[in-house]
């Protein structure tokens, strides 16, 4: 897909995982695909969900990676290499347990921060410049993190969830339309319940 922006979201497959805290990623690629009316395909050998559109005039490819969390760049590997994509027209959408629950931050590049996708990713690639957008999930004070990423959003974190996931997506336009700084400086931070 030629000019197009690859847009992956990661998260695990399989239905035990749908609403977990570490599918943060998915969740955005999901509020992406309702918004150009797009149609996630399984590609078994790419190992990822995909589907092609057109945000705000901007042709992307939206992808969920199939390889679980920690092998998330071998799929971003074979993506890249299939469609022709370099590093510069690649967003990744993450969840972010160092940031609390309503805070996005995208950034330019940037070290994985301990994220076993990202670090899949950096190492699959070669590189760490690719732009990646961090959706906080909070860090609980008690019990072990992977039980807290691995556990659903709790009812009362959902309507702030919801917000935060058409806010990640009106960043990603911002992102493919006016560029990264300019979505930085108009999206980075807080998200609350009011959103627009």
């Amino acid at each position: 897909m030629k000019d197009a922006y690859l847009i992956a979201g990661l998260g695990n497959p399989g239905k035990n995982y749908v609403n977990t805290r570490h599918n943060a990623g998915f969740l955005a690629i999901d509020c992406l695909r309702r918004r150009i009316g797009c149609e996630l395909k399984l590609k078994p050998a790419l190992e990822a969900r995909c589907g092609g559109g057109s945000l705000a005039g901007q042709k992307v490819l939206l992808c969920q990676p199939q390889t679980f969390m920690n092998l998330s760049g071998r799929a971003m590997a074979k993506l890249t290499s299939f469609y022709k994509i370099g590093v510069g027209r690649l967003l990744i959408l993450a969840d972010d347990v160092d940031g609390e629950l309503g805070k996005i931050r995208l950034r330019r590049r940037g070290s994985s921060g301990g994220h076993k996708g990202l670090q899949s990713i950096e190492e699959e690639l070669g590189t760490d410049c690719y732009a990646r957008l961090k959706i906080g999930i909070g860090r609980r004070k008690t019990g072990s993190v992977s039980q807290h990423v691995l556990g659903c959003f709790e009812e009362s974190e959902r309507e702030l969830l919801a917000c935060v996931l058409e806010r990640v997506a009106d960043q990603v336009v911002a992102a493919v339309t006016k560029g990264l700084e300019s979505a930085m400086s108009l999206y980075n931070g807080l998200v609350t319940k009011t959103a627009n």
